[in-house]
């Protein structure tokens, strides 16, 4: 029986990482979260549901098996980067909360140099797959990264760092489309917009973890902000979201098999927002991590919904 992981502060120890990495390994995996693979499905789930929509008869209307595989390795390398690049921009504040003080930079395993030289490099894989892509494509992915190298500091400014990572961690929406059809129509982003609405869920949950070290560091967030409305502003914000993709939907030609099967994604984000406890970090970070369930449900509808549309699409 595989022996599971403890935790100190939000860093798993004893879990595979620990066992199967060489000790100089260790604080590079334990910066890109690659134990903790929830992350990379937030980031990937934009991008396969977008690919999904714009399959067209060069597929069969079947999602492009290779541009999953690169949006696979894309979302792991990117979402890798944006951890280390956010551990770069927050060690101080890392090393003040109890979640992250644990982290490698903040802790002191890592220097910020190693740290850095360790981005370049991830950064330099995430280019190979990117002008693997469409020229379109290309472009589309370029303009992304203002976005990505502001998100870190989002957090000093406002109460709602949660909004700039909805429109950052979304991209993925765009990006699927431009790389099946080297264009974007009004599918695609309406798509990227219902994204943005499950990102303020999904993290808005998520920052619940940390409200209490967030109000004594001075770190802002949607958990602070909504305080007891907390609830309620989620149902707004998956209603939101599913009406949005529906109309993508809709806009794309998808059949009516898919707006049945959406009740799959939608039931499933009701019953979190419902049972959701905000102040029980155990059942914050499981709601959180359960969206990866919620992305295949809605996955599986895109595809159906498209493969059944067939020509009728188009």
């Amino acid at each position: 029986m595989a022996r599971s992981a403890e935790l100190i502060g939000d860093m798993p120890v004893g879990g595979w990482v620990d066992r199967m990495l060489p000790a100089p390994l260790l604080p590079y995996a334990k910066l890109t979260r690659i134990d903790r693979p929830i992350g990379c499905w937030l980031l990937l789930w934009p991008c396969w549901w977008s690919t999904a929509m714009a399959a067209d008869a060069s597929t069969a209307y079947l999602p492009d098996p290779v541009l999953l595989i690169l949006f696979l390795i894309g979302s792991v390398v990117m979402r890798s980067a944006g951890c280390a690049f956010n551990d770069i921009v927050d060690k101080d504040f890392d090393a003040k909360v109890a979640r992250t003080a644990a982290r490698p930079i903040a802790s002191g395993a890592l220097s910020r140099a190693q740290a850095i030289l360790f981005l370049i490099g991830l950064g330099l894989i995430g280019l190979a797959v990117l002008v693997s892509l469409n020229t379109f494509a290309i472009v589309v992915g370029l303009c992304s990264l203002p976005l990505v190298f502001t998100y870190p500091f989002m957090k000093r400014i406002t109460y709602w760092p949660q909004a700039w990572l909805g429109i950052t961690f979304t991209y993925g929406a765009l990006m699927g489309w431009a790389g099946v059809r080297g264009e974007l129509d009004v599918a695609a982003f309406a798509l990227y917009a219902g994204c943005f609405f499950w990102t303020l869920h999904y993290d808005t949950v998520y920052a619940h973890q940390d409200k209490e070290d967030d109000l004594i560091v001075g770190v802002k967030s949607s958990a602070l902000a909504l305080g007891d409305k907390t609830r309620p502003a989620l149902l707004v914000f998956i209603s939101l979201f599913m009406g949005l993709v529906a109309l993508s939907g809709w806009l794309a030609g998808l059949h009516w098999a898919f707006f049945v099967l959406l009740a799959l994604p939608a039931g499933h984000l009701l019953w979190q927002t419902l049972t959701v406890s905000f102040n029980d970090t155990a059942n914050c970070l499981a709601t959180f991590k359960s969206n990866r369930h919620m992305g295949w449900m809605l996955f599986v509808a895109i595809v159906v919904g498209r493969v059944l549309a067939g020509d009728g699409s188009v």
